[in-house]
Order: structure tokens, then sequence, then C-alpha cells
């Protein structure tokens, strides 16, 4: 039996015993409730009294009448008996009989003796007996009210501690409405948020091993090469610095992705700079390498926008969807960039006109190594929104697609002048 259910069974059964105790002896000590043998023996000396009384002044025929009615009523095991030696009559009443002597004849009226001697002796150890049992039944009852969610929510503390994140405790706690069944539903959302966490750092781990793995076997076939033919040196080590440029551009984005996904609140360098700076270098930047595919980006933005924010994050976020929107979006096509301010927010809309995605992959998008299913193959390793909806988060705002009417992919940022109380590692799986 736990130690908490034995304090909390003691606690309880002794405030309950102590206080129906102190009411009993209250009662008692201004006789307001007499006891149950005391009103047994006044029961019985009344119908004593009165079988007495009415023998001596009507008779002895009255006398039997009133004994037939008081068993009727209260059944005290009432007697009335003649005695054949008158000298009987002198000294022989007790607290059960009475001596009647009337018209030279002797009666012996009598009740029943209402305890045994041991039922006497124990009468006034009843109600104690009474009140131990009865208050150990209640304080086991309320103590294992008590105590049951507490070991259910050891036992789910101890399953999380050993991996197990699939545990959940909130049904076994129907019927309660109560902070405990709260905690017990908080619970259920702690560890079902771990096990997300577990499943998505699980297939990211698979991702990038997936991800490493091809320019890795690109640089072991370059090696290859060489030492068949030498003479393609040159040519192979064009190759090599590609692949080494590929792995450090896969490995940076990963390693910003952990540090947005496993980061917090203190991690952020907060400074005050306009967001607008930012988007219009970026869009800068994008309208000169878009000029290759012939797309132009057509912008709507306001003046300025000052925010307290991680420079460096916002900018990536801003340069990824971008710079995607560039990516995908159909040669000889525009790309259309809004913003729209408020007191307290800023939102950049960044629409393009490619293939865009399916209804149901909005969401799948923003996941690491995840692309559209009709998305062509444009380079790249598929963290950019991923790192985009984290680092925007990481600040209180949120990032989102939509499908416009007019085709296209459409991305929604809305970046908050004040960055909010963070949430580490929002889910991105």
């Amino acid at each position: 039996m736990p130690r908490l259910f034995k304090k909390f069974f003691l606690i309880i059964w002794l405030t309950l015993a102590a206080s129906v105790v102190i009411i009993i002896l209250t009662l008692n000590f201004f006789e307001t409730l007499p006891s149950a043998s005391r009103l047994e023996h006044q029961k019985r000396e009344v119908v004593l009294e009165l079988a007495e009384n009415l023998l001596v002044t009507d008779g002895e025929d009255a006398a039997r009448r009133f004994v037939r009615t008081s068993e009727e009523t209260v059944p005290v095991g009432l007697t009335i008996a003649r005695i054949a030696e008158p000298g009987i009559c002198v000294d022989g009443s007790t607290a059960e009989t009475r001596t009647v002597l009337k018209d030279g004849v002797c009666y012996r009226i009598s009740v029943l003796r209402p305890y045994s001697a041991i039922l006497d002796t124990l009468g006034p150890f009843v109600p104690g007996l009474g009140i131990l049992i009865s208050s150990a039944i209640s304080a086991a009852a309320l103590a294992r009210y008590l105590i049951r969610p507490v070991v259910h929510l050891r036992d789910g503390l101890s399953a999380l501690a050993h991996g197990r994140f699939d545990v959940r405790i909130g049904h076994m706690m129907a019927g309660r409405r109560d902070e405990v069944s709260a905690l017990a539903h908080d619970f259920d959302s702690s560890a079902a948020r771990l096990q997300e966490l577990q499943q998505a750092q699980q297939r990211l781990f698979h991702d990038i091993s997936h991800e490493l793995r091809s320019p890795l076997s690109r640089l072991q076939a370059v090696g290859g090469v060489l030492r068949q033919n030498p003479t393609k040196l040159d040519t192979m080590l064009e190759r090599m610095d590609r692949e080494i440029e590929r792995l450090d551009a896969l490995v940076g984005e990963a390693l910003t992705l952990a540090r947005l996904t496993a980061g917090s609140r203190l991690s952020l360098k907060i400074q005050t700079l306009d967001v607008i700076d930012l988007l219009n270098e970026i869009l800068g930047d994008a309208a000169f390498e878009a000029q290759a595919r012939a797309v132009s980006i057509t912008a709507s933005v306001d003046d300025s926008f000052l925010a307290e924010v991680e420079g460096e994050l916002i900018y990536r976020a801003l340069e990824n969807v971008i710079r995607n929107a560039v990516k995908y979006t159909a040669e000889h096509s525009k790309i259309v960039v809004r913003c729209e301010t408020t007191d307290r927010l800023l939102k950049v809309c960044v629409a393009d006109q490619g293939p865009g995605v399916r209804r149901d992959e909005l969401e799948r998008i923003f996941q690491p190594f995840s692309r559209g299913t009709d998305a062509a193959p444009r380079g790249g390793y598929g963290l950019g929104l991923a790192i985009a909806r984290q680092a925007v988060e990481c600040h209180g705002g949120r990032v989102y697609a939509s499908l416009p009417d007019a085709g296209g992919l459409a991305i929604m940022l809305e970046i908050p002048r004040q960055p909010a109380m963070f949430n580490p590692a929002r889910d991105w799986g």
C-alpha cells in the first residue's frame, strides 16, 4: 500500500472519528440525546407503572386488557401472574417486576430483561465501535479516491521516463471533473507532444541520412573515376567542389532547422530593425536572379515596419519563401508580393504562378525534406519552408500556405512587431 495512501487514510480516519466522538460527548454532556439503553429502561418502567396503577385502581381485568394492548404497540414482554403465597408481596419488587396486593390476592407484574449481561457491559462501547468502523470505511474510500489519480500519474511519468511516449492516462479519470482530471489531460497533451517530437526527430534523421547519402555516393564515384583515369582530375575536382558545396549547404540548413526546433526565447538575439528594408533587399536580389527565367516580381510594400526580431532568422524566412517562389514559378510569369501592416503585425503574401500543390499538401510542404507531389526538381533539399515557418514561429508569428483562384501557390508570413512568449520546438512534423 502506498505511503501516501496510509497518510491520507490515517488523517481522514482520525478526523472523522474525533469529530463524531466530540459531537456525541457534547450531546451526552447536555443530555440532549439519551442513550438507547436508558430509553429502553424508561419505557419498561413506564409500562410497569401503568400496569400497576390499573391493577390497583381498576382491577385485574382492566390490567390484563392493558397488557394485551401494550404488547401490540410496545412489546416489552409484559405479563401479570397471581402468586399463591401472599407473603412474597412484601419485598418482591425489582427493576423488571412489581408485586401488588389487591383484594387479598398477590399479583406479579413483570417485563422481559432487555439485554443480557454481556450486552449490558458492552453497550456503552457500541457507539464508539460503530464510529471507528464507519469512519474507517469512509476514510478508506476517500483516501482511495484522492490517491488513485496520483498513482496513475506516477505510472504515466514512469512510462515517459522509460521512453514510452504512447502512454495516456486521461481515460482513467472517467467521471472526474476537477483539477486532477485537468492535470491528467495536460499530461496526455505533453505525452502526445513528446511522441510527435520523437517521430519528427526520427523522420529528420532518416531524411538527413538519405539526403547525405546521394552526394557522398557521388564523391565515392569521383574517387573511383580518378583511380581508373587520373587524366580527368580537373573535371572530377570541379565535380567534387559542387558536391562539397551541396553537403555544406545541407548541413548548414539542417543546423539552422535544429537550432530553431530546439531553441528557446533566450537564444534569440533580439534587435530593432526595419523588416521592410530586409524585404526590399531580398526582392532586389531575387529580381536580378529571376531575369534568367524571364520572371518578374511585382511588389506592393509599405514604407517601414520597425520590429524587435532576430534579423538573421527573419531574413532567412523571407529569403527562403521568395526564392522558393522564384524557383517554382512558371517561366515568363510573375511573382506578386504584397504587404499589409497593422499596429502589431506585418503580413507578407508571396504568390507565384507555378504548378502549386494539392490541397491536402498545404501543411506537408512545411515539413523538412518535403516537396509538392507535382513539383518539378529544381535543386534544394526541401528545408526552406520548414526553416521559414520555424523562424517566424520563434517570434510568435505564423506561416501558412493557400491556393489562389488564379493558380499557383501563395505563402503568407505574419511577423509581430514584438516577439510573443516563445513556445520552444513547435511541431513542424
